[in-house]
């Protein structure tokens, strides 16, 4: 059994501790906003906040997530209000095939807790996230708006 709390709401999953967050999330809570991408942390598409921090919930085992606050995309907006994000994400058109967006709006939404007003350098830095459509630029200009907002 593992204790999770996500986006909010208190859990008690009957899982093996060592499942990954990812799987618990989609499969056990049914969030399925949270991708299954690469499955080895690399392409970001499973980013989710850990106490804030984003992380990659395909390698973690869910009984490291216990205790801590989680946030999935469904958890974001507030009331029914988007964030200043992903309001930025649609003014810039980011999505296209949409897979990789949740988890880039999520290391976003985190870049900018933690640095309101990040540098070129700061966003190459903190998202590392892959985007098989090519649309860096346009998310480099959404965190801009984003983060002006």
């Amino acid at each position: 059994m593992v204790a999770l709390t996500i986006n909010g709401k208190s859990h008690n999953i009957d899982v093996d501790p060592t499942t990954p967050l990812l799987w618990v999330i989609r499969e056990q809570v049914g969030l399925t906003g949270t991708k299954y991408g690469c499955g080895i942390a690399q392409c970001g598409a499973c980013t989710v906040h850990l106490d804030g921090v984003a992380t990659r919930s395909c390698s973690l085992p869910a009984g490291d997530a216990a205790g801590k606050k989680i946030t999935t995309i469904e958890g974001l907006a507030q009331d029914g209000k988007l964030t200043k994000v992903q309001q930025a994400w649609i003014a810039h058109d980011v999505p296209q095939c949409g897979f990789c967006q949740c988890g880039m709006v999520m290391a976003v939404s985190a870049l900018l807790a933690e640095k309101p007003k990040p540098t070129d350098k700061d966003i190459d830095d903190a998202i590392t996230n892959i985007c098989r459509c090519g649309t860096f630029q346009e998310v480099r200009a959404a965190i801009h708006t984003a983060a002006n907002a």
